[in-house]
């Protein structure tokens, strides 16, 4: 049984393995979108977290705790590229498909249904960049409030 079981799921993944092969340069450019999105995210929530700590009070450094994950293959879609923020139960998702879209999800609490969600293709480099700072403004406010 236990060879059968492994010559079944090595054809499976033989299968699967050809059909996604055309999808690797366009799932490559979705990374690199990512990452460049995940920089700028990274760079915005630095900016929030500066202010909060040039307030003096040093209570106010602790509401600067957002998490945000790394870049990784998405978790509903094998040719997405997801980072995540959070704080506490609120979460917001950045998704960047091979099909070159973009798609910010949230703010939403976690447990809850995802929403809304946005969805811009990647030439909208102007809109995803407005888009974006609504998004995380969003998303900070959500998180920040009592």
């Amino acid at each position: 049984m236990d060879e059968a079981l492994r010559t079944r799921l090595f054809r499976l993944g033989q299968r699967i393995a050809e059909r996604e092969a055309p999808q690797v340069e366009a799932l490559a450019q979705a990374r690199v979108r990512a990452q460049e999105l995940h920089r700028a995210v990274a760079a915005g929530l630095k900016s929030f977290c500066d202010a909060l700590q040039a307030s003096g009070d040093g209570g106010l450094k602790q509401l600067a705790d957002i998490e945000l994950g790394a870049p990784r293959l998405d978790q509903k879609h094998v040719r997405a590229i997801e980072f995540e923020l959070r704080r506490g139960r609120v979460c917001a998702i950045v998704t960047v498909k091979s099909r070159a879209e973009v798609a910010l999800v949230g703010p939403f609490r976690s447990g809850k249904a995802e929403g809304p969600c946005k969805r811009f293709p990647f030439a909208a480099k102007a809109e995803i960049e407005t888009a974006l700072a609504d998004f995380l403004e969003a998303f900070l406010e959500e998180a920040m409030t009592p």
